[in-house]
């Protein structure tokens, strides 16, 4: 049995976070003693364990609720929809970056945004044997094959819009010139 004080230490969580999921019924204790105290058995512990797991990936207590006590309800589907909200979040933090990048107009602060970018990603290309009409090539196919992936590729490494267009079109004038 745990108390309240040493189940919060062994999840690292607060003692008043224990207390906030009794109230709403998300972790209630085993048993209380006569004076009231809580105690926890060790499948709660185990219990708290998968709502730390959950809250990880940033789940809503109630879904963990719902994940937890309802055997009909299915965790894929709960952390697919979460997926879909941090993919929609990334979208539009990578939107704000990019638009700040472009207030900025300065490359330097390109290094900054700690993920590919689009000088990285053409060096990258080039150090494989790609030349330019490679690189051509591989652009035209993307955006034929896949042109709403292609965009967001070309958003992720923070290719200026007008650059973006310009891109795009690549693959439309080598349709016609076919």
């Amino acid at each position: 049995m745990y108390t309240i004080g040493k189940l919060a230490k062994k999840f690292s969580l607060s003692r008043s976070t224990l207390l906030y999921y009794d109230s709403i019924g998300l972790l209630k204790p085993s048993c209380r003693t006569e004076g009231a105290y809580r105690h926890y058995s060790t499948e709660d512990a185990e219990r708290l364990e998968q709502i730390c797991m959950y809250r990880r990936a940033g789940l809503p207590l109630k879904d963990i609720a719902t994940i937890l006590d309802s055997p009909e309800h299915t965790l894929a589907e709960t952390l697919e929809k979460r997926l879909d909200e941090l993919n929609e979040l990334i979208w539009r933090l990578r939107e704000q970056q990019r638009f700040i990048l472009g207030l900025l107009k300065n490359r330097r602060f390109f290094d900054r945004i700690g993920v590919m970018n689009v000088e990285t990603w053409t060096a990258l290309l080039a150090s494989c044997g790609f030349t330019e009409d490679d690189m051509l090539r591989w652009h035209v196919e993307f955006e034929r094959l896949a042109p709403e992936k292609h965009l967001r590729f070309l958003e992720f490494l923070c290719v200026p819009d007008p650059q973006i267009e310009e891109i795009r079109s690549w693959a439309y004038k080598n349709e016609r010139s076919e």
